[in-house]
């Protein structure tokens, strides 16, 4: 009876569809709304930065691939990138390292503060980035005094904040990747004599790995693209890459700016590319 209802349902439904395609138009319509709304800042920012006058203005006066070269030239922007890759490369190599045990208790064990757990581990995303940013400051300067350790203005230190952000995104996916994944494989694999290390990177880790990898690019993007909790921390003489742009912007503005943006746009772009040719990152994401 269920069978001939559900049938009849999708007859109806499908029935209504042809009848009354505009339904159908509508819908179409408001997803290509909102998806160029999403990619019209994208494309005009791609466009600017191939403007051939220095002041941006409408129509533009010809392309040029002169604000590439500028970056390139440009100390502030080259220090930046590699400071910035320096901390995120490192702050997610951090943070996976914590996170996935978390994620294999949170998924695998049941104990007392496991829900508190988990949500303690989402914090650093829900907390503003100015005041996550000056919550660490002050951490920082506390730990120096009571400590003698040099944490504020270091790389270190830097690093350590980082892998705070990172973390979240780390357990949330490899957890996500664990909830999909049959535990009696890895208990087939102990049955058969194999020890608990080896069962995990011959069973659990290549089951995981999706979501590890994905962990890891979404990870790397939130550290290198972090600006507010970063402008506390940097030391003197020393900046990321975004708080390089923030500071060119303040002196000057020019398709200089843009064409660094197409750089971040096109590396991202092309880890995801690389990262989903050898896991699929729509499975966990």
């Amino acid at each position: 009876m269920a069978i001939v209802v559900a049938h009849s349902s999708s007859a109806t439904v499908a029935r209504a569809t042809r009848h009354f395609p505009i339904g159908r138009w509508v819908l179409n319509g408001v997803a290509g709304v909102g998806l160029g709304f999403i990619l019209l800042p994208l494309l005009l920012v791609t466009w600017l930065a191939f403007f051939r006058q220095e002041i941006p203005s409408f129509p533009p006066a010809g392309h040029s691939l002169q604000w590439f070269g500028a970056v390139l030239n440009n100390k502030s922007f080259v220090g930046g990138f590699l400071l910035s890759f320096q901390v995120g490369v490192t702050a997610t190599l951090i943070g996976l390292a914590l996170a996935v045990p978390a994620s294999l208790a949170i998924a695998r064990r049941r104990f007392r503060g496991r829900g508190f757990i988990d949500t303690l581990l989402l914090l650093p995303l829900i907390v503003p980035g100015v005041v996550l940013g000056a919550s660490i400051y002050v951490f920082q300067i506390e730990t120096e005094i009571a400590t003698g350790l040099p944490l504020l203005g270091t790389t270190m230190g830097l690093i350590a904040a980082h892998a705070l952000i990172v973390i979240p995104w780390a357990t949330r996916l490899v957890t996500a990747s664990l909830a999909g994944f049959d535990p009696t494989i890895e208990e087939a694999a102990k049955n058969l004599g194999a020890p608990p290390w080896t069962t995990f990177r011959r069973v659990t880790l290549p089951a995981i790995r999706p979501g590890i990898v994905a962990a890891a690019l979404f990870g790397f993007v939130t550290s290198f693209g972090n600006l507010e909790m970063s402008l506390f921390l940097v030391g003197a003489g020393r900046t990321t890459l975004p708080i390089a742009i923030l500071q060119y912007l303040e002196w000057k503005i020019d398709p200089t700016v843009a064409a660094v943006s197409v750089m971040q746009i096109a590396l991202i772009g092309t880890a995801m590319i690389i990262t989903d040719r050898y896991v699929k990152i729509a499975q966990v994401v």
